[in-house]
């Protein structure tokens, strides 16, 4: 059984912060310096638990009434499980509870089923990051 919640810890914050590192600078490429941004200490960091394992992660960042949603990751033995899917419903309620109107984030492109079919739409241009081509969604969660 997963569970996902809120990260427990120093420890599940660290695993999580593992799996990004794994999933973003050693199998994306991701530039460490981009991957570490600086905000998470100020960010909501979500976990799919199993077994004591940290299986997925996303954060939450707060401004304005919108809840930023970034850094979800999935552990590559995890993918096409629904860990995502439910790592996202998970994100809008905090973002609900926490008094969001509105959810945003830059998507991959390659993960855009992923987010379109949570209910999410396209704004703006498509952008590099990080050398991945993204594009922002949003979502009402009021």
């Amino acid at each position: 059984m997963t569970e996902v919640r809120r990260v427990r810890g120093e420890a599940e914050l660290d695993a999580a912060m593992a799996l990004r590192h794994a999933v973003f600078v050693v199998e994306q490429h991701v530039p460490l310096a981009e991957e570490l941004d600086g905000r998470d200490r100020e960010a909501l960091h979500l976990v799919a638990v199993s077994d004591g394992n940290v299986v997925g992660t996303c954060r939450l960042l707060f401004a304005d009434g919108t809840a930023m949603l970034g850094r979800m990751a999935v552990a590559p033995g995890w993918r096409g499980r629904g860990i995502a899917s439910r790592l996202l419903a998970e994100a809008e309620a905090r973002a609900r509870s926490d008094g969001a109107d509105r959810m945003a984030l830059a998507a991959q492109t390659g993960a855009l089923g992923l987010y379109e079919r949570a209910g999410y739409h396209v704004y703006g241009d498509r952008f590099l990051e990080a050398g991945i081509e993204h594009v922002m969604m949003e979502k009402p969660v009021a």
